[in-house]
């Protein structure tokens, strides 16, 4: 009887040997098909889950082998009914999660791969890259708050080598008795390091937005789209695009973030907005990164001209305001 009753205790219900609580504590990594709702139709996308509770220091444990199941509970759930946009999913299965776990707080985060239609620059030939399509939500018993999100990839040239190498042309063009260096050199693109990049845009809002959008930004704040195919006239294009505008990583983050603002000017100052960008170098052995976050009112004083906050509220901050 001793061995029965040990075996069928509730050892996640019970008291911890270290009383501390938990900032978050569930399962990632989880795959599934879901059905979303995106672009007016329909689609199932390949998606990866995560998600995770706030735990009491009064509690050992969450159950962790039930996530799935409960997952499988909040999808099954909207089966029946219109395919939600990947944001709204995660909030069903963050509210889910919040009732079945008897938890204070759950967090969702859902990352699908979408499939983006595309037509090369010059050759105008149909192509199709894939991006993350990422839905974030935070729910506890009575609110909850989403986020929705893409991520992309793009080129960047580097201004800093860009420029070291037309002040050696300057001098070579000099040497050599030409005139007017500057206007040739302004004629040519002038050779660099490039650098493939992934850009991140989050946006916390309950306004209903097209994540094609934010595709659209994340691309224009590099200094070139790329495309997985790519004809010879296509070639010469983006390269030389890449090159007439290089840009640093964190160029990338603050067009990316006034992209933002301009393309979504209805977003509200108590909204959310988050942008990285990691450059993967290609002349050094490590990547480089930058990223910006913080409510949308701090973001436009400061374009504003107005001084910055002295700490940018993080998206873990506004998900628990």
């Amino acid at each position: 009887m001793t061995e029965i009753s040990s075996a069928t205790q509730d050892l996640q219900a019970s008291s911890p040997d270290v009383r501390l609580s938990l900032t978050r504590a569930g399962v990632t990594g989880v795959q599934k098909a879901v059905r979303v709702r995106h672009e007016g139709h329909q689609t199932v996308m390949a998606a990866q889950i995560e998600c995770t509770v706030d735990l009491s220091h009064e509690q050992k444990g969450v159950h962790m082998s039930r996530f799935p199941e409960l997952f499988e509970e909040a999808i099954e759930a909207v089966v029946g009914a219109e395919a939600l946009h990947v944001e709204m999913l995660a909030e069903h299965i963050a509210r889910h999660i919040v009732g079945r776990q008897s938890a204070l707080r759950a967090e969702a985060r859902i990352t699908a791969q979408w499939p983006v239609r595309r037509t090369t620059p010059v050759s105008r030939l149909a192509t199709q890259e894939m991006v993350s399509l990422v839905g974030i939500a935070a729910a506890t018993t009575n609110r909850v708050r989403r986020v929705v999100g893409v991520e992309a990839t793009g080129i960047n040239a580097c201004p800093c080598a860009q420029g070291l190498v037309r002040g050696r042309a300057a001098e070579r063009l000099a040497e050599a008795g030409y005139q007017d260096v500057e206007r040739i050199l302004d004629l040519v693109p002038l050779a660099t390091h490039n650098q493939r990049g992934r850009g991140t845009l989050y946006v916390g809002t309950d306004k209903e937005l097209d994540a094609s959008d934010l595709v659209t930004v994340v691309q224009g704040s590099m200094s070139a789209p790329i495309y997985e195919l790519l004809k010879r006239p296509d070639e010469l294009f983006v390269v030389e695009h890449a090159h007439l505008q290089p840009r640093f990583v964190e160029d990338s983050v603050r067009l990316s973030l006034k992209g933002a603002l301009d393309t979504l000017p209805d977003l509200a100052d108590t909204d959310f907005l988050y942008s990285r960008q990691v450059n993967f170098e290609t002349i050094h052995a490590h990547d480089v990164l930058a990223e910006r976050e913080g409510r949308v009112g701090e973001l436009r004083d400061e374009l504003g001209g107005a001084p910055a906050a002295g700490r940018h509220t993080s998206l873990a901050d506004w998900l628990a305001s």
